[in-house]
Order: C-alpha cells, then sequence, then structure tokens
C-alpha cells in the first residue's frame, strides 16, 4: 500500500516502512511507508493548490460528488467490513456496523450543509450601527489534517472527512499504522467518484515519525486527532510552534453508577455491551463499575454467567461474539495491568489470561478507591473492575477524581438521582440507564479535563470544521 499524493500513488521517499498484521493469526496484509517531512510537504503544497478549486465549487457540486461517495461505500460494503476486521480483529458484524455509519454520516453531513445559513444581525442594535447591517457565513479553515486512530478507524474517518471535504477543505488523512488499508480504500473510492486532485490525499507512517511532521508542518490549519491522551498532548505540542487549530478526541476512564433503585439485568446487558465492544478497545467504553453494596452480588453473578458464556473465535465467523486485540503489545499491558491490580489486593474470579493477541473478559472485584484503575489508569481491554459503594455522593465524587472526562452512566428508577448525576459528573456525556459507550451520529461528542476538546457530530462538527466570516455592511441604510 502507497500514499497517495496529489494524484499519484507513491511510495515514501525513504525506505523505512510498516508492517501490517491480521491481529488474528499475525499474518502479514500489506506494507506502508513511514512517511519523512518531505512526504508530507510535497502533499501539503498540493493541498494548498487544491484548495482554491474546491472552494470555488458550489456546496451543491461538492454534495452530489461526496454522495456518489456514499453511494460507492454501500455498494462495498462487506468487502470494506472483511478488510476492516482483517487488519483491526473486530469481529465482522462490528466492522460492518462502521461501515453503515460512514454512510449515514456521509449523507447526513451534506444535508446539514445545504441548510446551514448564516445570521443577519439587523441595524439598531446599539447607537453606533443605526445603519449597518452584519451578515455571518461559514468559511473552510483550509488544509486541513486528520489523524485516524486503530480502534475505529472507519468511524473516525467518517466524522472527520466527509464534513471537512463538504465545507470546502482539503484534507490530508493520516491512518493508524496499525489499520490503514481500509481507509486507503476509502480514499481511493473517493478519488474514483470525482474528488479533485490534492482534494484527498493519504500519508502513511507511525505517530512518531509521520504524526509529528505532519502535526509541525507550518501549513497545516487544522488538525483533527484521535487516539490516546499522551499522543494527543505530543500533537498539540508540535501544531503550537505553527498556533495551527486542534481538535482532540482523546482517552477516557470512563464509570458506570449502578444504584441501589436500578434495574439489575438491565445493568449487566449495558456494562457487557458498554466494555466488550471491540474488546474494550475504545476510549468510551465503560471501565470503572461503582455498584452499590446492596447490589453488587446480583450484579456480579449476572456478569458472571453471561460473560462466561460468550464464545471467542475467528473475527469473521458471526456466531463468535469475542475476538481479540490489536495486537501483542496491547495484549501484554492489559496483562500488566490486571496483575498489577492483584498485587494491590483486587480479586480476579474470571478470566484474567492472556494468549497472544487474545486477554479473556475479566472480572475484578475488591477494587478500592486507591488503585490505579479508580481514578487515572485506562484500561484498553475487556476488563470488568467493579468498585462498591454505599452512598450516591461518594460514587459520584470517585467519578469526578479521574483525570479523564469522556463519559459516564448511572443507572437508576429516581429522576431525582438522574438530574442530580448529570449535574455534578464531569464528563462531556452522561447516560441515563445505559453504558458509556453510546455515541449517535448526531450528538455533540467530546469530552472535559483530560479527555480533549471540541466535539464530533452531525450537530457539531461542520461548525468545528469551518470559520465564521462577518460582513459588514456599514452605513448602509443612509
Amino acid at each position: 500500500m502507497k500514499n497517495l499524493i496529489g494524484n499519484t500513488w507513491k511510495s515514501s521517499q525513504t525506505s523505512d516502512y510498516v508492517e501490517v498484521r491480521n491481529p488474528y493469526n499475525n499474518m502479514i496484509l500489506d506494507t506502508v511507508p513511514n512517511s519523512d517531512y518531505d512526504d508530507i510537504n510535497e502533499a501539503v503544497k498540493l493541498a494548498n493548490k487544491a484548495k482554491k478549486y474546491w472552494l470555488g465549487l458550489s456546496i451543491n457540486e461538492r454534495s452530489e460528488i461526496i454522495l456518489k461517495f456514499s453511494d460507492v461505500v454501500k455498494k462495498e460494503r462487506f468487502e470494506l467490513a472483511k478488510l476492516l476486521t482483517s487488519e483491526t480483529g473486530k469481529n465482522i458484524q462490528e466492522s460492518e456496523e462502521e461501515l453503515d455509519s460512514l454512510i449515514s454520516l456521509t449523507t447526513a453531513f451534506v444535508e446539514k450543509a445545504r441548510h446551514m445559513y448564516g445570521d443577519v444581525i439587523p441595524a439598531g442594535l446599539d447607537d453606533q450601527n443605526d445603519n449597518t447591517i452584519q451578515i455571518t457565513s461559514r468559511e473552510p479553515i483550509g488544509v486541513i489534517a486528520a489523524m485516524l486512530p486503530f480502534n475505529f478507524p472507519v468511524i473516525s474517518f467518517a466524522h472527520k472527512v466527509p464534513a471537512a471535504l463538504i465545507m470546502g477543505n482539503t484534507v490530508i488523512v493520516k491512518p493508524s499504522s496499525k489499520a490503514p488499508l481500509t481507509i486507503t480504500k476509502l480514499a481511493y473510492l473517493l478519488r474514483t467518484v470525482g474528488i479533485p486532485e490534492g482534494v484527498i490525499q493519504v500519508i502513511h507512517g507511525t505517530g512518531e515519525k509521520a504524526g509529528h511532521n505532519l502535526a509541525m508542518h507550518p501549513d497545516i490549519e487544522l488538525i483533527t486527532f484521535s487516539g490516546t491522551t499522551p499522543n494527543g498532548i505530543k500533537v498539540m505540542e508540535a501544531a503550537s510552534t505553527n498556533l495551527t487549530r486542534v481538535l482532540l478526541e482523546l482517552g477516557g476512564n470512563d464509570a458506570m453508577i449502578v444504584c441501589k433503585d436500578a434495574n439489575i439485568d438491565l445493568a449487566i446487558e449495558e456494562a457487557i455491551k458498554g466494555r466488550l465492544y471491540n474488546m474494550g478497545q475504545s476510549s468510551s467504553s465503560t471501565k470503572r463499575f461503582l455498584v452499590h453494596k446492596d447490589r453488587k452480588t446480583e450484579f456480579v453473578n449476572g456478569l458472571l454467567r453471561k460473560v462466561s458464556s460468550m464464545r471467542y473465535g475467528n473475527p469473521m465467523d458471526t456466531s463468535n461474539t469475542l475476538a481479540c486485540l490489536i495486537d501483542e503489545e496491547a495484549a501484554m499491558k492489559v496483562d500488566e495491568q490486571v496483575k498489577k491490580l492483584e498485587e494491590a489486593g483486587a480479586r480476579v474470579i474470571l478470566g484474567g489470561r492472556r494468549n497472544k493477541n487474545y486477554y479473556e473478559p475479566t472480572i475484578v472485584v475488591d477494587v478500592t478507591v486507591e488503585m490505579g484503575v479508580s481514578t487515572n489508569v485506562e484500561i484498553m481491554g475487556p476488563v470488568i473492575p467493579i468498585i462498591e459503594f454505599d452512598d450516591i455522593n461518594t460514587a459520584i465524587e470517585i467519578v469526578n477524581s479521574s483525570p479523564y472526562g469522556l463519559a459516564s452512566s448511572i443507572f437508576t428508577n429516581d429522576i431525582k438521582t438522574a438530574f442530580k448525576a448529570t449535574k455534578c459528573l464531569e464528563t462531556g456525556t452522561v447516560i441515563i440507564n445505559g453504558s458509556t459507550n453510546y455515541r449517535s451520529n448526531e450528538m455533540a461528542y467530546g469530552g472535559w479535563k483530560y479527555s480533549g476538546f471540541g466535539t464530533e457530530g452531525v450537530s457539531s462538527t461542520l461548525e468545528q470544521l469551518s470559520l465564521v466570516k462577518t460582513t459588514v455592511l456599514k452605513n448602509v441604510l443612509e
């Protein structure tokens, strides 16, 4: 697989490359260039050259091209899903859901763009503007770098790329070096439906090399990044040299509160969805489970029954519900984090074993607030740590003690308790009677604190990927 620079698929100007492996069987699927600054500089120059023509098209003209892309993705949906599963290791049904989100979001962003109207600030609102009218419009930012994660590359692409294009921006995509193949195919499909040369380009490579060089380039005008908090900080540091705008969707240590009056069956069902989807490799996965002491035994026993019956195997087989992690390094890190919990006094009552890239779904009890997982340790794997509480105020305090603030959830039948949590929990999203791993296409999805800033979703993305321009008709009424 090569970089897409301008209209040409080409190797890096260096001989450095990265292997792309199938996480399930460790077979090499392909290689991608590990691009250096010269590769990136060439792409940025072409993106700058292309943006004048792309901006010159009307929203309707851009919409027609982008909707053709959505139609092509529908036709290629299953083949794209198989490619995504082969490089990420996630279940084929989860890959198909990602492609469905891309199709839906592409259409939604087009429709939203067609109905974005400026504001008119009428004359006479203050003494200085009795005869002056002001009109606002949305304008493209320019050259946007879209840096994507390995865990949900297609969804991340869906939120960043079609939205940026419809607003008249040119885009340089840097996929994760662990899952770059499906994204490259999507860029190819964009080119086949008529996206002009230089408007969409793909630069491959590691975050340390390609990502850093892209983030520090002076002619990149916005970086939209999804990934870990430490890597987001590095991107922001590199971008700060040029005052480049950044949007950061970062890590989380999302918590679920299960109150005394909760529907336990629902809480168990949502806990499994919230933690084991994509084997817990999601920033918004539920990673801490705070359960009222009077319901803990019931909650734990229900989890044990359901999780122990789940089946692991080839992710291409729809009868399997459990898959592997992205690579062995990721599985080893999860194993290390669970061992640290045991050393601190927690007990593993299910799972706790690793086999190459696979880590068993693991339930850990006797977790206390002093242990890292209760606050600042984000476990990117299928681990369910259970923390007991006896007072809702204490539970909220534990949730808020984390430096992360992506999402939180609460299970209760008391509307007052639910809205108290909504008011007090320091997270960008609070879900009532559902897991934290909830993200609708429409919602403004984003985190507080170390979980980043800026939001994505049909309700907010187009504003995030454009600039406000005010046209002043001074003394036009004289």
